[in-house]
């Protein structure tokens, strides 16, 4: 399992960011209009942390891993065979791979293949 891209949604993520540059004093990028306005920072041994605002008014605040996969049709049917429900079908963000989000037990699980 490898860790891509872990996604903070905040209502405040220009605070989130700078506690984030502050404490590990690391730089966010611009918002990147192909992961929901994101801004990013690498993480130490690759993958990628995303912190962005909502992106609907009923989108509350969460923080959701994406672990690679080869396969993100298989991971996604395996996920949903285990009884997972599926929040987000497998989606093309361009310049970036292919992203799906599978809900279980409570738990946002994210998928990504590049």
């Amino acid at each position: 399992m490898k860790l891509h891209y872990l996604e903070y949604v905040t209502s405040d993520a220009d605070r989130v960011c700078k506690q984030y540059a502050g404490l590990y004093g690391v730089a966010f990028n611009d918002p990147d209009p192909a992961l929901g306005g994101a801004r990013t920072a690498d993480l130490v041994g690759g993958g990628i942390l995303g912190v962005r605002a909502p992106l609907r008014d009923d989108e509350l605040p969460v923080v959701r891993p994406y672990f690679l996969v080869n396969n993100i049709e298989a991971a996604v049917a395996k996920a949903v065979e285990a009884g997972g429900k599926l929040a987000l079908p497998p989606m093309e963000l361009p310049g970036h791979g292919t992203c799906a989000i599978v809900l279980n037990g409570g738990i946002d699980c994210g998928f990504w293949q590049l």
